[in-house]
This record gives C-alpha cells, sequence and structure tokens, in this order.
C-alpha cells in the first residue's frame, strides 16, 4: 500500500472522528444536566 493512501485513510478517519466530537458537542450543549433542554426552559420563564 503507498503512503499516499496511508495518509489518505489516516485524514477520512481523523475527520470522521472531529466531525463526530463537532456534532456531539452541539447536541450536548443543548440539554442541561437534568435533560431538560435549554430552549424550551428559556421560554416557559418568559411566559
Amino acid at each position: 500500500m503507498p503512503i499516499g493512501d496511508i495518509f489518505y485513510i489516516i485524514a477520512i478517519v481523523l475527520f470522521s472522528m472531529m466531525t463526530f466530537a463537532i456534532i456531539r458537542g452541539n447536541f450536548q450543549r443543548k440539554f442541561d444536566d437534568e435533560g431538560n433542554r435549554l430552549d424550551l426552559k428559556e421560554e416557559d420563564k418568559k411566559e
């Protein structure tokens, strides 16, 4: 296997891991420690 193919596979794996971490972080930021959605909690305070 040429060295270029190895670098290509490593780049794909790193890109996949970084994408997963970003999506997971964005999803976790939408909830508090009790599992309540923060955007719904703020709407309840307004009413």
